[in-house]
């Protein structure tokens, strides 16, 4: 299933994205829930935070496997020589 997500273009920096957005998502529909709900008290807010904060690690465990995919095929080093050259060349310009 991985290789497949890989296939299709998705790669480990997507799913990082995802998860940190994850983060924020969980404190926004807490917040939400809190607001909008205010006669169901903190534990279903809780129960919403912790719903959506469940995806973080699933995203992160996501983008490790993808990256070893993006290992195996080169293009991980690649950008991370790609952009320390990047920096190195704004470096010598400043």
């Amino acid at each position: 299933m991985i290789k497949k997500l890989h296939d299709i273009g998705l790669r480990s920096e997507h799913a990082y994205t995802a998860a940190v957005a994850s983060i924020g998502l969980s404190v926004l529909t807490w917040t939400a829930s809190l607001r909008a709900e205010p006669g169901k008290g903190l534990d279903r807010a809780d129960r919403w935070g912790i719903f959506v904060g469940e995806w973080a690690p699933t995203f992160f465990g996501l983008g490790l496997a993808l990256s070893h995919y993006e290992q195996e095929e080169g293009t991980l080093l690649d950008k991370a020589h790609a952009n320390g050259e990047r920096q190195r060349q704004m470096a010598g310009t400043a």
